[in-house]
């Protein structure tokens, strides 16, 4: 177990690298070693690494392999800028923690068939320069990306597909720019907590959404505060999904825009909606789709959650679903629902005792919020599943997107990468047959369209006519602290 220590502005590749005083000077050095099981590669404070870092050699379970850093001052920087700023793929037990990627061309992190790997305390700032994303893991199991920070990246600020035990924990990510990014976009993983992050795109240029869920089965998406996009969680296909207790407000810019929508993009099985403060937007809780596909959207728990300050009303449901809408508080401003007459008809999503409220009682409704989630109520708790890896998408060429996968175009997985070069087809541009992840360049922008439309995503929801119904009875305003019967 070996400390190398790097130093761009005082140390030499001709040094051993193993103190502080003879420190190299290059992450290629480090390259050129093989790193060892427990091995440490420290970067020192105020260094700048104008190179991409290749992770080639794993860590075991009991000793990871960890880059870090080390001294007083600033955290040291990895600014590549002709290609990724850490890029990996078949390794495990890989720890980067206290370090900083910004300046890229392409991803800040880049990394593919890779397992235990944790990112902490990491700065990310201006990746994506050439349009390729931030922090991007496809096919794997366990990431932990936890108290990092992201800001003014160009496509989605995470980027996670087909991963098997994901842990975003207390991260926050702000202004992801682009028409097809989003705060966070997970697709086709399993086992996933979602917990304790900030998540903004109010000043984004031209966002998607915050937060995509494409086709994830056992998922907790827990106390984050979502803000801004044209939607808050796009949950539209998945299974055994709990998003409970979670601020989310300020989405909008298009007649669909919701704060929870599902069931547009696959079957959406086993939902609990609770808990949730959700305000200053469009729509609340949309069961919708922009085609007639028959999907099966059931055992959908909507709950203790609270809406005010809403355009449209706090629940939509225009396809056929099962489950229920109750002891929600709603503003009495807030329509509470609107139904479409065959779904009314059919009695399968009772609307019952729920609680009408004025502006003030919503906000102190939220602040104690005793009644909103009873004991007989429990969270979706994850385990072992594996994931569907035929979500049904539609693309969206007018109005705004709800979601887009990273699917090369003949649905592989493999991977080749190398330093990428900035004459050439790299890892943030788009490869000459469409982008795919196995082309002689590796190169993919799974945020981007390729020329036959792979990106899927959704179309804009044409207004239609809606039955507006109020089915919890009286609808009268009253004191919060007892049920409406």
């Amino acid at each position: 177990m070996t400390i190398y220590y790097v130093n761009s502005a005082t140390g030499s590749n001709a040094n051993t690298g193993t103190d502080e005083n003879s420190a190299f000077a290059t992450l290629s050095k480090v390259e050129s070693l093989r790193l060892q099981p427990g091995d440490t590669v420290l970067l020192a404070a105020g260094s700048v690494f104008n190179e991409q870092f290749d992770l080639k050699y794993s860590g075991s379970t009991t000793a990871p392999i960890t880059i870090g850093s080390y001294g007083e001052g600033e955290a040291p920087v990895i600014h590549s800028s002709a290609g990724n700023g850490i890029a990996s793929q078949n390794t495990s037990n890989i720890v980067i923690e206290n370090i900083k990627i910004a300046d890229t061309a392409g991803a800040a992190i880049w990394a593919g068939n890779v397992s235990n790997w944790t990112v902490r305390n990491v700065d990310v700032e201006h990746t994506g320069l050439s349009g390729a994303g931030s922090v991007m893991f496809r096919t794997g199991q366990n990431i932990t990306i936890e108290n990092s920070r992201i800001s003014d990246v160009n496509s989605d600020g995470m980027w996670i597909e087909k991963v098997n035990g994901v842990n975003l924990i207390n991260n926050t990510v702000t202004n992801s720019h682009g028409k097809t990014a989003d705060a966070i976009q997970l697709d086709h993983s399993s086992n996933v907590v979602i917990s304790g992050n900030y998540l903004d795109q109010t000043n984004a240029a031209s966002p998607k959404g915050v937060l995509v869920l494409g086709t994830v089965e056992n998922a907790v998406v827990e106390n984050n505060t979502l803000v801004g996009g044209g939607f808050g969680i796009s949950a539209q296909a998945g299974t055994n999904i709990a998003i409970h207790d979670n601020d989310i407000s300020g989405y909008g810019g298009y007649s669909w825009s919701y704060a929870i929508g599902l069931g547009d993009e696959g079957d959406t099985r086993d939902y609990d909606i609770s808990g949730n403060h959700i305000h200053d937007g469009i729509w609340g809780v949309s069961i919708s789709a922009a085609s007639t596909y028959p999907y099966i959207r059931e055992g959908i728990d909507i709950y203790g959650n609270t809406f005010d300050d809403l355009s449209k009303a706090a629940l939509k449901i225009d396809r056929p679903a099962s489950g229920a809408f109750h002891e929600n508080f709603i503003a009495a401003d807030v329509v509470p629902t609107s139904i479409s007459p065959a779904i009314v008809a059919a009695n399968t999503f009772p609307v019952s005792d729920n609680y009408t409220l004025d502006e003030s009682q919503a906000q102190a409704v939220h602040v104690d919020n005793t009644l909103a989630a009873e004991a007989t109520h429990t969270p979706a708790d994850p385990t072992v599943a594996s994931a569907d890896k035929n979500a049904k998408t539609s693309s969206d060429t007018v109005d705004g997107n709800h979601s887009h996968h990273g699917d090369d175009k003949l649905g592989q997985d493999a991977f080749l990468f190398r330093h990428f070069v900035s004459d050439g087809p790299n890892a943030s541009s788009l490869d000459p047959a469409y982008g795919d992840h196995d082309g002689p360049n590796s190169a993919f922008d799974p945020a981007g369209h390729d020329a036959s439309g792979h990106e899927a995503s959704h179309h804009q929801i044409a207004d239609a006519a809606m039955h507006q119904t109020d089915l919890h009875t009286p609808n009268v305003s009253a004191d919060w602290d007892s049920l409406l019967l």
